[in-house]
């Protein structure tokens, strides 16, 4: 096993010498046991060249394989763990950013309160990489909105409402709210979150279509556009809390939502850790902003 997690520490750093160093090993060492998998195999698993060290075609292939080994290896730690009555572990989550800034930082402060040795690694995605995530075994669970999912479990944690966010000089600024069909007659900046689109989704209910001049994967990024007046956007209210970009935000009419849940492939096989933070999570979502 340690073979493998070399070689997982090697693909993520693109380095023999750094995945050394981060795994507490000489590079030698590294190197020596990547030459006993790949003999073992028989197959060469990775390449060098002056960028750096990628998989093999056949590496590639393999690679998810062994992805899900170290999955179930430390998920057997984990029980192992259970067993003995420790509270330890990783707690493996896919995010979007809006769940990454404004709820879990409060929710891990009060969960490692309760369990301070659970460590947590996230996986920032969206919609179509999340629930690929959960598939493969690279993580336990995910934030996703529920409609975006098929064949996982969902567990369903809040709504939030979708506002949308307007340069200072546009002609709705001063109003209460502002109608959906005027979205359509500026430029539209739109958020990547995959295959499934809240906003998009309101327009076709509308029977509109947006002017999408921009499609981009970071909610500050069109934030920052949108202020120097190349267009408008719907982003999440729960995103917009606490910044400081000179834009207007406003309610949309008709109102637009959207549901947030947990998805995980069976919630009775996650790892102990990632069932307790489910748990915490659940108890404390009225909490949630």
């Amino acid at each position: 096993m340690n073979r493998y997690l070399a070689l997982q520490k090697i693909v993520e750093l693109g380095s023999f010498t750094k995945a050394a160093e981060a795994l507490g090993y000489t590079q030698s060492s590294v190197s020596q046991m990547i030459a006993s998998l790949e003999e073992d195999l028989a197959i060469r698993l990775l390449t060098r060249s002056r960028t750096g060290v990628r998989l093999t075609l056949e590496g590639a292939e393999l690679y998810p394989f062994i992805e899900r080994s170290i999955y179930q290896y430390n998920a057997m730690l984990e029980k192992a763990n259970e067993i003995k009555g420790l509270e330890t572990g990783i707690i493996r989550v896919g995010t979007i950013s809006s769940i990454t800034c404004h709820w879990m930082p409060d929710l891990i402060k009060g969960f490692q309160k309760i369990y301070p040795h659970v460590q947590f690694l996230f996986h920032q995605g969206d919609y179509t990489l999340i629930p690929e995530w959960i598939n493969t075994g690279a993580i336990d669970f995910g934030f996703v909105n529920p409609g975006a999912v098929t064949g996982l479990h969902t567990i369903p944690i809040k709504d939030g409402e979708m506002l949308a966010v307007l340069p200072k000089n546009h002609p709705s600024a001063q109003k209460a709210s502002i109608p959906i069909q005027e979205l359509t007659q500026r430029p539209f900046i739109l958020l990547e979150e995959g295959h499934y689109s809240e906003a998009l989704n309101a327009f076709h209910d509308a029977n509109l279509e947006p002017d999408i001049k921009y499609t981009i994967h970071d909610d500050y990024a069109i934030m920052t556009m949108v202020e120097a007046g190349l267009g408008v956007s719907i982003l999440a209210e729960l995103v917009l809390r606490r910044t400081n970009y000179d834009i207007v935000c406003l309610p949309i009419d008709p109102p637009v939502y959207r549901s947030l849940a947990v998805a995980c492939k069976d919630p009775d096989s996650l790892p102990i850790a990632s069932k307790r933070f489910i748990e915490y999570l659940q108890e404390h979502r009225d909490e949630l902003p």
